[in-house]
């Protein structure tokens, strides 16, 4: 079994083309991606009262999901059936994704829910040009463009964020149990 840090070092010297995995340690994100290691996105997500900001967290959730999809399904593989699992996960809507998350119990009913919410306002946001006219539902509507309304969004946004973190993290254990085999051969 090789410890965490030697891990870490152990990813930045392997050098291959077959491995595509974003992985959280130790709080911060990276990203090997055809023999490449780079940073990955912040653990704090910062969401202020601007639509592109907001659009910006909406896509790292998105991009976690699609991750979380490609760990069970591919594993840690760059090979051509990843690539085909991503253009296929290009084509499923954000809504079909969180409820097999639900589905495979990933994610329970309660934030199945709550994501449900969050990201119909990212549908209305696809529309608009600004948080004026966009609403969010938690339990009674309110509007975004409203100081009550985008606290109590921001709060349930960046709550949201922290518990799909925990899902992520525990979900490429098994991922990273495999890699960490291949790297100490």
């Amino acid at each position: 079994m090789v410890k965490d840090s030697e891990f870490l070092q152990l990813i930045k010297k392997y050098n291959s083309s077959k491995v595509r995995f974003y992985f959280i340690y130790k709080n911060k994100h990276y990203f090997i991606d055809n023999g490449h290691f780079k940073s990955g996105f912040s653990s704090k997500i910062v969401i202020t009262k601007n639509r592109d900001k907001i659009m910006s967290g909406f896509s790292k959730m998105g991009f976690l999901f699609d991750e979380i999809i490609r760990m069970r399904i591919v594993g840690y593989s760059n090979k051509k059936n990843s690539d085909e699992l991503l253009y296929a996960l290009n084509l499923i809507p954000l809504n079909r994704k969180i409820r097999t998350f639900l589905d495979w119990k990933v994610f329970s009913p309660e934030y199945t829910r709550d994501m449900s919410r969050l990201f119909e306002v990212r549908n209305a946001l696809n529309h608009a040009v600004s948080i004026d006219n966009v609403n969010y539902n938690p339990n009674k509507e309110v509007s975004l463009s409203s100081q009550t309304g985008f606290k109590k969004f921001k709060v349930d946004f960046e709550r949201s964020w922290k518990i799909l973190l925990q899902v992520y993290a525990e979900e490429q254990k098994p991922v990273y149990l495999q890699l960490e085999k291949l790297l100490a051969q």
